[in-house]
């Protein structure tokens, strides 16, 4: 399922148009987002935990040449599943 599946899945399910169920969807992920940046992870009960996780510094290997690069350190963001979800799937 894609975005615009998604929106079409909520305009359905909560009978309005579909702008308004794409603001809809926009506005959660708008807020999952600052959650993210402000307090480092997200939790929807039954549905799982986004989470802020650091990454240190390490060298890889570029995969045409195969020299060695240094990759930097950064964030990305992880995604546990919660049971509920875990055992619907």
């Amino acid at each position: 399922m894609n975005k615009g599946e998604l929106v079409d899945y909520l305009a359905l399910e909560l009978r309005t148009s579909r702008l308004q169920a794409s603001r809809v969807l926009d506005t959660v992920i708008a807020g999952i987002r600052k959650g993210l940046r402000e307090e480092d992870s997200v939790t929807i009960t039954g549905f799982g935990t986004f989470e802020v996780k650091s990454r240190k510094a390490r060298m890889g290997r570029n995969p045409h040449t195969g020299e060695p690069i240094r990759i930097a350190a950064g964030r990305r963001v992880g995604f546990r599943v919660g049971k509920t979800l875990r055992q619907s799937v």
